[in-house]
């Protein structure tokens, strides 16, 4: 026997071993990948959701994992200076000076026994906050009928009914604007209100008849969101996102899930749209017909299918929130890599916020981020499109998705460079989504889905009272007052923009 000629077993002994090897390896890169998906779903649900790394933390996180990224690079465009620090504000009251006063006199025990015996020479005042719980009432109206003294055969006068939102209707209009900010502001369940309203006030409300009435005023409200949704689109510029709430399927004894899709008018107003799905035919209700503009989104596909359908009438502005998001997720596993990538992306916001600060309009805007803003992207550009081509990082890999995502929305994260209405980022439309996750943690369905379409229409009254300082409670209870004896023509004077600066305008007078 030749020892120096292999065998045919130890020949395929090898050709085991190698296979064993390549599967482990194999084995090691997806442990690693889905330890990495793992941490990165820790850190997102019990970490924190700030996304902010200052620049020691970002300068300690390169020096820990050694030197900058080779790449080729461009000379470093200098920052906007941060804004100088706002002298502080003064202290403000105690207690709010709006507060009504209750005084309450407490007399020594010896000046009650003998109060002429004493003199008053002074008084000492302390303060406290405190508060009376709300308080149902019965709201009487008497209406008298009068004669006439010398007409005897005359027909007896009476003042008419004052207009309601349903005949013989028992809910008020103050009952109705609590209902509903307790539902859509507070994100207290009807079956909480009735539990609330029985318990501490002795008033039972099932939950049906709170149900009903809830309807009842978003039927009434429909005008004012239909006017608040054309006004948002009427600007050409608008950013839309989604959020899915689950909703109850009669018969079925199941949930479904819904979407509520929303466009936002940065420094101005805000829509929910109910949808039983995500589908790209839904952005054909969320969009009216008509729209041509810059629609700024997040990367989901359904949004540049729909902009491929109408044409070249919609441009898509890009999201850098959702780019830094994601290699902040890649932070611990390319520390290197992400640290330097998140500074890049940290120049950018503060760019944005020097210009913020000196109230720069469109034009000012779109100047300086040509001359400081698009060096920075081009060479972040660069060193992505350098890393892809070298194949080192795993396509699964957080640094990896943060490379795929951010080459694939290159084009309309430049959108904003040229156009100086467009945000950074879409981060205003996500922070008028966040009192409807807020809700569906506590009412963890919206109910049928035709309630989803009378929440849109009431997350819209209030975000929109919310963007403009306005009381929600106060708003609802004066508008669903008036809109009876209102004509469609009027429907613009009741718009929270227009009620705020009515109120706005009261005050100084009254000032």
């Amino acid at each position: 026997m030749n020892t120096a000629t292999p065998t045919a077993e130890l020949t395929a002994l090898r050709e085991l071993v190698g296979t064993l090897q390549e599967a482990l390896a194999l084995t090691r890169q997806e442990n690693t990948l889905l330890r990495q998906k793992i941490d990165a779903l820790v850190r997102r649900v019990f970490g924190s959701s700030s996304e902010t790394v200052d620049r020691a933390q970002l300068e300690l996180l390169l020096q820990l994992a050694g030197p900058a990224p080779a790449a080729p690079v461009a000379p470093v465009v200098p920052a906007a200076k941060a804004p100088a620090p706002r002298p502080r504000k003064e202290a403000a009251p105690r207690l709010p000076e709006h507060l009504p006063v209750v005084e309450e006199v407490i007399e020594p025990e010896p000046v009650k026994a003998r109060p002429e015996q004493w003199r008053c020479i002074g008084q000492e005042v302390s303060e406290q906050l405190d508060y009376e719980p709300a308080r149902f009432l019965r709201r009487r109206l008497i209406r008298k009928k009068y004669v006439h003294r010398t007409e005897v055969d005359a027909v007896p006068v009476i003042a008419p009914l004052p207009e309601r939102l349903l005949d013989r209707s028992l809910p008020a209009p103050g009952l109705l604007a609590q209902i509903l900010v307790g539902k859509y502001c507070d994100h207290l369940p009807l079956y909480r209100q009735e539990q609330i309203y029985a318990q501490r006030h002795q008033v039972p409300l099932p939950r049906q008849t709170l149900a009903r009435w809830v309807e009842l005023a978003a039927d009434w409200l429909r005008p004012i969101y239909e006017q608040i949704k054309t006004g948002v689109m009427a600007d050409g510029y608008v950013q839309v996102d989604e959020t899915p709430i689950h909703y109850l399927a009669p018969g079925q004894g199941q949930t479904k899930q819904g979407y509520l899709w929303t466009g936002s008018q940065p420094g101005g107003d805000v829509f929910f749209h109910w949808a039983v799905s995500r589908a790209t035919a839904c952005l054909d209700d969320v969009i009216p017909a008509t729209f041509t503009g810059t629609i700024q989104c997040d990367g989901y596909a359904a949004y540049r299918a729909f902009a491929n359908e109408r044409g070249p009438g919609i441009t898509l502005a890009g999201c850098w929130a959702h780019v830094r998001r994601k290699f902040y997720e890649a932070r611990e596993s390319s520390p290197r890599l992400a640290g330097w990538l998140l500074g890049q992306i940290q120049h950018l916001y503060r760019i944005e916020a020097h210009l913020r600060a000196q109230r720069a309009g469109p034009k000012l805007r779109a100047a300086v981020r040509a001359s400081e803003s698009r060096p920075i992207i081009k060479r972040i550009e660069r060193v992505l499109l350098k890393l892809k081509a070298g194949g080192r990082q795993l396509p699964q890999s957080p640094l990896g998705t943060a490379i795929d995502y951010a080459l694939g929305q290159r084009r309309t994260l430049e959108t904003y460079l040229t156009d100086g209405r467009v945000e950074l980022d879409n981060n205003l439309v996500e922070n008028a989504i966040r009192p409807t996750a807020i809700g569906k943690k506590n009412w963890l369905f919206i109910g049928d889905a035709e309630a989803g379409e009378r929440s849109a229409i009431i997350y819209t009254i209030i975000e929109c009272c919310r963007r403009r300082g306005v009381d929600p409670f106060a708003y609802l209870r004066d508008v669903l007052t008036r809109l009876p004896q209102m004509t469609n023509r009027q429907i613009p004077e009741v718009l929270p923009a227009a009620w705020a600066k009515k109120q706005r305008s009261q005050e100084r007078q009254t000032a």
